[in-house]
This record gives C-alpha cells, sequence and structure tokens, in this order.
C-alpha cells in the first residue's frame, strides 16, 4: 500500500472516566488483557493492513505513551521503508497550540502529512479494542469514489444516544449524521473510524479551522459539513467485536470477554490473524503452585500464583499468596494479593498491594477500582 495510505491515530483524550487508571498516563497506554495496552490494537491492526506510515497523536500526559510507541519497532514499523512516530503538540511561530478538538488535532499536522503527499488518510482511535484489517474499506471507499468512508456498527439501541448516529439510504450512502442524539433514528454508530480523500480531507480542515464557531470536531463539524456540502459520503458495516472501553464497567466486560467461559463468534480470539504485537516484558516464566485453584482465567508470564482464582486477567509480576481469593477480576502489572485476602468483581492498577485478610467488593455486582495510593492508606 506504501504510501497511498497514511494512518492517524487519535491518542490525546484524558480518559477521565477511567479514574486513577488516568491519573498519571493517557488512556490509550493503559493495560488491557493481561499482555496488552490499548494502543497495541489500533496499531496492530495499521501494521496489518500493509500501512507503512502512521502518526500517532498525543497529548494528555503523553511521556509513557511516546515512550512506548518508540519508533514503532513493536509493530513492525522500522522506521527504513515504514514511519510511526508521536505527533505531540508543538510550539511554532504562532506559539503554543494544544489540540482543541480531533479535527485541530488532524490540521495542526498537515506538514507531516503534506510530507508524505498520501492519496487517502486513514483516521482512527486509539483507545478501541478490536481486530481487523482496514483493507476491505479501503477497497470500498475507492470503489464508491467516496469524499469520505465510516466505519459503522449495530448498537444496542438502549446505546445509541452514546454515539455519533448514521442514517444511511439502500445502498449505504449516508443522509444523515448526528452527534450522541438525544432520540437516536437509527442504531448504526460511528466507529470513530474515517477513511477521507486527502486533497477534500485538507481543504475542510484549512476552512473548519478559520470558522471561530467551530469546535474543530469531525463529528460534530467535518462530517455535517461534507453532508451539507453534498459530498459522498459511505458507510462500512464493521462485522466483529468492537468495544470502546472508556469507563471502568467497558473495561472490565472487555477484558472478562477475554476468558474461554465468555468467548463467542465475535470474541478476540488471539491464536487468529490479525496478529496483536505489543511489548515483551522478558519476564520468568509464570509459576501456579497447585496449592490453591486457578479457573478459567488468563495469566501471563511473570505471574505467582498459590491462592484461588477464579475468571481473571493476571499481568505480568502479579503475585497471589497462599490463601487468597480473586474472582471476576482484572490485575494489571506488579500486582501483589497478600494471605487471606479476598477480592471480587475489581480492576487493581499496576503496583497496588491488597494487604493480607483485606475484603474488596464481597458479594457486589459492582465494579471497583483499587490504585495503588488507595492501598497505602
Amino acid at each position: 500500500m506504501a504510501k497511498k495510505v497514511v494512518a492517524m491515530i487519535l491518542a490525546g483524550g484524558k480518559g477521565t472516566r477511567l479514574q486513577a487508571l488516568t491519573k498519571k498516563i493517557a488512556k490509550p497506554a493503559v493495560y488491557f488483557g493481561g499482555k496488552y495496552r490499548i494502543i497495541d490494537f489500533s496499531l496492530s491492526n495499521v501494521a496489518n493492513t500493509g500501512i507503512s506510515i502512521c502518526g500517532v497523536l498525543t497529548q494528555y500526559e503523553s511521556v509513557v505513551l511516546n515512550n512506548y510507541i518508540g519508533d514503532g519497532e513493536k509493530w513492525g514499523f522500522n522506521g527504513v521503508k515504514s514511519l510511526c512516530v508521536a505527533l505531540p503538540p508543538r510550539q511554532t511561530e504562532e506559539g503554543l497550540n494544544w489540540y482543541i478538538g480531533t479535527a485541530d488535532a488532524i490540521y495542526q499536522n498537515l506538514d507531516f502529512l503534506d510530507d508524505q503527499d498520501p492519496d487517502y488518510v486513514l483516521i482512527l482511535s486509539g483507545d478501541h479494542i478490536y481486530k481487523t484489517t482496514y483493507n476491505a474499506m479501503i477497497e470500498l471507499h475507492k470503489k464508491n469514489n467516496a469524499a469520505c468512508t465510516i466505519s459503522v456498527i449495530e448498537v444496542d439501541w438502549n446505546e445509541a444516544s452514546r454515539f455519533g448516529i448514521l442514517e444511511v439510504d439502500e445502498n449505504d450512502k449516508i443522509t444523515k449524521f448526528v452527534e450522541k442524539p438525544k432520540e437516536p433514528k437509527s442504531n448504526l454508530a460511528s466507529m470513530g473510524v474515517y477513511i477521507f480523500n486527502y486533497k477534500e480531507l485538507r481543504k475542510a480542515l484549512i476552512d473548519d479551522h478559520k470558522n471561530k464557531d467551530s469546535e474543530h470536531d469531525f463529528g460534530k463539524n467535518i462530517i455535517p459539513t461534507f453532508l451539507a456540502q453534498n459530498k459522498s459520503l459511505y458507510a462500512y458495516r464493521f462485522k466483529g467485536y468492537w468495544r470502546d472501553v472508556g469507563t471502568l464497567q467497558s473495561l472490565h466486560l472487555a477484558n472478562m470477554e477475554l476468558l474461554p467461559s465468555k468467548r463467542n463468534d465475535e470474541t478476540i480470539d488471539f491464536d487468529e490473524f490479525p496478529t496483536i504485537f505489543s511489548e515483551d516484558t522478558h519476564s520468568a516464566p509464570q509459576f501456579i503452585s497447585g496449592e490453591g485453584i486457578v479457573k478459567d482465567c488468563l495469566v501471563n508470564q511473570g505471574a505467582v500464583i498459590h491462592g484461588d482464582v477464579y475468571q481473571c486477567v493476571i499481568s505480568n509480576e502479579v503475585i497471589i499468596e497462599k490463601g487468597a481469593v480473586v474472582k471476576n477480576s482484572v490485575l494489571m502489572p506488579g500486582v501483589t494479593i497478600k494471605k487471606w485476602a479476598y477480592v471480587n468483581n475489581a480492576i487493581i492498577s499496576p503496583g497496588t498491594t491488597i494487604k493480607e485478610k483485606d475484603v474488596i467488593n464481597k458479594d457486589s455486582d459492582n465494579i471497583v477500582l483499587i490504585d495503588y495510593e488507595r492501598s497505602l492508606q
């Protein structure tokens, strides 16, 4: 695909609904699935598509994320015939300008895109969990001679008001787009995945930048403007597993859906292509002593388990001591569960220690976050 398509991943959001998990790091850098960070999924999807140029637009608490992205080698971008680069806001002759919207973030990096001179720009979110390649979507965009193609998924009608909602005709040409409507007329939700013809996108971003009343957002401004100008916009119907992990509940659910007992035809299967690439922690092999019970769990390397663990996602360097019981929980790297502690329906943030005989969330269906600072109190 060479330089015909350049991918731009929006990865600068605060993710405040994830509470302490995003206090010091950006949401795309949050751990997921015992082995990964959330950003691994978008970057792996780009790499598996065969796109060789990728920019990652970072902003909030970007140090960890920028360091993690590095030169993109984890995902096969080696910097010789391919390129992956973090693009934080930077100071220019006009001053220091933070990204003030999704469209503004791309606008501020038009010089990067101009240098690549692409035919098409693929714009993605860096905080969704799904496996795919974008080849079929790109081919549909070309076939329809579209100005923009938006990847959509059917969501539950009760959830539709949380998304940008599209209405389409019999050919999936988009006729209407409403950002988070109070009374949705459709359940076709935008996944925040767009393909634009670059020349048209470039002009639209420049015009939008001049509009002082604009929020400089794709869903609120760029897409409605394209529709008002009668440009050809089409929906690409995504089939498969996709999760927006923007809340503690959705993050916990997406982790639990990785477990064998929760799998169905749409659940992510890591054994099948496309591969999700990540950082190797080079940990020691996992150790399960046999003193306790480990049932229906994902356990990463470096974990040491002596207690009873049921339906959990366990990251590297986790220690669960003898007599501890952990159920339906996500344990991020470096967590220690001391002897005779009880943990249920929890997300335990990196480096946290649950003290001996502590009881966390017993007999509750609510999801709680236990973070390092709280564990020291």
